[in-house]
C-alpha cells in the first residue's frame, strides 16, 4: 500500500473512533494533546509551602508546583473546588513577562505575579472563571502564585510584598 494511502487510512480510523459530539482537542504549548483529552484536573504534582508577607504578617500556603510546560498549560483547569490555604505556583525560568487566562478553570482565582526579587509585581484579583481574557504581568516575573479569589485582599497583599518558597 502506498505511504499516502496508509496515512489516509490511519486518519480515517482515528476520526471514526471519536465520539460524534466530541470537540477537537486543544494542544498545550508543547503540542501534547494527552493531558487535555480527559478534561480532568491534573494530579500528582509536587507540593511545597509558600510564605507570603503582607502588612508585616506572614501567611503560609500549601501549593502544588506546576513546573513543566505541560503542567503549566493545564494549571488549575477542571477543578471544581479549592481547599482554604492552598494554591498553585508556576515557576518561570528565566524570568519573563507572561499572561494567564481562566479557560476551563471553574474556581475564581487571584493571580499573583512575582518579580525576580521575590516581590509581588502585580495582582490579577478575582479572575473570572472560564474567561479567556488575558491577565498579564506588569513586567518580567520569576513565578506566578494562584490563590483562591479574595485571598490577596483578605491578607492585604500589595505590590512590593514578598513571596518565598
Amino acid at each position: 500500500m502506498p505511504e499516502t494511502s496508509r496515512i489516509a487510512l490511519l486518519i480515517a480510523l482515528a476520526l471514526a473512533a471519536l465520539p460524534l459530539a466530541a470537540k477537537p482537542p486543544v494542544a498545550d504549548s508543547m503540542g501534547d494533546f494527552s493531558a487535555f483529552s480527559a478534561g480532568a484536573p491534573q494530579t500528582g504534582l509536587a507540593a511545597k509551602t509558600v510564605t507570603v508577607t503582607a502588612k508585616g504578617k506572614t501567611h503560609s500556603y500549601r501549593v502544588e508546583l506546576a513546573q513543566s510546560p505541560q503542567q503549566q498549560a493545564i494549571g488549575m483547569m477542571y477543578r471544581k473546588t479549592m481547599k482554604p490555604g492552598t494554591g498553585m505556583l508556576f515557576p518561570m525560568k528565566p524570568a519573563r513577562p507572561t499572561s494567564f487566562y481562566m479557560r476551563n478553570t471553574y474556581v475564581p482565582l487571584d493571580i499573583i505575579f512575582i518579580g525576580p526579587d521575590n516581590r509581588v509585581l502585580n495582582i490579577g484579583a478575582d479572575a473570572t472563571p472560564l474567561s479567556e481574557a488575558l491577565v498579564s504581568s506588569a513586567g518580567p516575573i520569576l513565578a506566578v502564585l494562584e490563590l483562591a479569589a479574595g485571598e490577596a485582599k483578605r491578607i492585604g497583599l500589595m505590590p512590593g510584598d514578598t513571596v518565598r518558597w
